[in-house]
């Protein structure tokens, strides 16, 4: 493709060669630039990519683009822009062809609640008749086909990828999981949402963002590159990003007036029941995944699909025909009778903590057992937090590893136990006998709640990854327990 052509809606300055060029493929890694190329100069967590461009010019590259002055480059084409990042974005939309205008993007941002929607809006949609891509953190969808998925939202270049694949693939709509990581470092920029949906917002990555107020800021991105905004107004940040977002606004709620309302709730141990109501009309829902909080769930998806023209009535089968989310309060017991149960759940947050377990707590007869931790190289100051979260919602825990990353699992867990007031604890540092030992110590009526790594299939130490999945865990715990019976 012509450089031109590339950079068509980037503003930008031709400092040395010129802008009348056969672009072979477009690269922000200088590893992978091969001859031909252009690479696009960003700044990672890390590293720079300015400091990259002699070996992406020893690698072939016929063009940069960047955004600082230096002293000495590459005789090449340069090209100098104000943001690399938001150029990047731009390029690579240009480079397959703008094809998040071919079909319709609805966004899903939020701390909690992220994964559970998109698949509810999925399915949603699905039974609607149209043919629907997925991005998320568990994986990534082309209709039925299943990509991995190695971050929340790709970075622009594999992100346009992606609905490249999605527009050849005939897919009308793609739902996605827009993190405030990505919002913030423009990894969206210059796509336009058809339906943004705003779940919650509570304590998360304060580890990046800083700030609370910074990181409510790259949430809002969305709101403000969107045609409607489906907004939770039960949450009290829904009040502030219904007044901040632009475009038309539709509220959902259960505990106050809102265009989309749920009502009536009735929760089991395998589901809930409750009714949505909109425009004078109103579906009972029998959902398969329990919890006050996945009504919500179900209600912002609703209300995306119902702006999107579905009417009520395919709503709530679209709800009623998902059987679960991989890791978002899964039962993974179901074929065993065990007599208690066995729950698992991404909770890695304060709030995601607090909602599983008061949802969990509604369905459980006997005692609520929970085995929880903390990951390293994130925000530490939601550690003790969760410590006393974990152990005064349940009544017993068992205070373990989770991805420790770099950090020494044992000072993690030592942050945790700091917040922790009770006595109703033991501390287990390795996660598979942490689970073991829940298990060996649940009874009939039971249930045993095991939070922050759900769909997750691997466990991050500090010199490897290892395979972890939880589900996988359970199912051989149960296994040695009957030979050993």
């Amino acid at each position: 493709m012509n450089l031109k052509k590339l950079l068509n809606n980037v503003e930008y300055e031709v400092v040395r060669g010129n802008d009348d060029l056969d672009i072979r493929e477009v690269q922000y890694d200088s590893r992978e630039v091969k001859t031909g190329d252009v690479f696009v100069c960003i700044r990672g967590y890390v590293t720079d990519g300015h400091k990259y461009i002699d070996n992406a010019f020893k690698n072939g590259a016929s063009a940069i683009v960047l955004s600082e002055n230096l002293e000495s480059v590459p005789e090449c084409t340069m090209i100098k822009v104000k943001d690399t990042r938001k150029a990047l974005a731009l390029i690579s939309s240009n480079y397959y062809d703008n094809p998040s205008k071919k079909m319709k993007i609805i966004g899903i941002t939020g701390t909690n609640g992220k994964t559970t929607s998109t698949f509810m809006v999925k399915s949603i949609l699905e039974t609607a008749g149209y043919k629907v891509g997925l991005i998320g953190s568990i994986a990534n969808y082309v209709g039925d086909k299943k990509i991995p998925s190695h971050r929340t939202t790709p970075e622009s270049l594999e992100l346009q990828k992606l609905f490249k694949e999605m527009v050849d693939e005939a897919v009308d709509y793609c739902v996605m999981e827009t993190s405030s990581h990505s919002l913030y470092l423009d990894r969206t920029y210059g796509v336009k949402f058809s339906q943004a949906i705003f779940t919650n917002l509570t304590r998360d990555h304060l580890d990046f963002h800083k700030t609370f107020e910074n990181y409510y800021r790259a949430k809002l991105i969305l709101f403000q590159n969107t045609f409607n905004s489906i907004i939770n107004i039960d949450d009290k940040y829904g009040e502030r990003i219904y007044k901040d977002a632009g475009g038309t606004k539709v509220t959902y709620a259960i505990d106050r007036e809102a265009e989309v309302r749920g009502s009536n709730l009735n929760m089991h141990s395998r589901g809930i029941n409750f009714n949505i109501s909109y425009n004078e009309k109103t579906e009972p829902v029998d959902l398969n995944i329990p919890g006050k909080y996945n009504a919500m769930n179900a209600l912002g998806s609703a209300a995306a699909c119902l702006c999107e023209g579905v009417d009520l009535s395919t709503v709530k089968k679209g709800l009623e025909s998902m059987e679960s989310v991989p890791g978002r309060c899964e039962i993974v017991t179901k074929s065993y009778d065990l007599g208690y149960e066995v729950v698992v759940d991404f909770a890695h947050t304060p709030d995601g903590l607090q909602n599983i377990l008061k949802t969990a707590r509604e369905f459980t007869k006997g005692k609520l057992i929970c085995v929880f931790g903390c990951g390293g190289d994130r925000d530490n100051t939601k550690r003790p937090i969760m410590g006393k979260i974990g152990t005064e919602l349940s009544d017993f825990a068992v205070i373990t590893s989770d991805n420790p990353r770099t950090e020494e699992p044992m000072s993690i867990i030592n942050e945790v136990v700091a917040g922790v007031k009770t006595h109703n604890y033991i501390v287990i540092e390795n996660r598979r006998e942490a689970i073991k030992e829940a298990m060996k110590m649940a009874n009939k009526g039971d249930v045993v709640v095991v939070a922050g790594k759900g769909h997750e299939t691997y466990q991050i130490l500090k010199d490897k990854t290892i395979h972890f999945d939880e589900r996988e865990v359970v199912a051989d715990i149960i296994r040695e327990f009957t030979i050993h019976n």
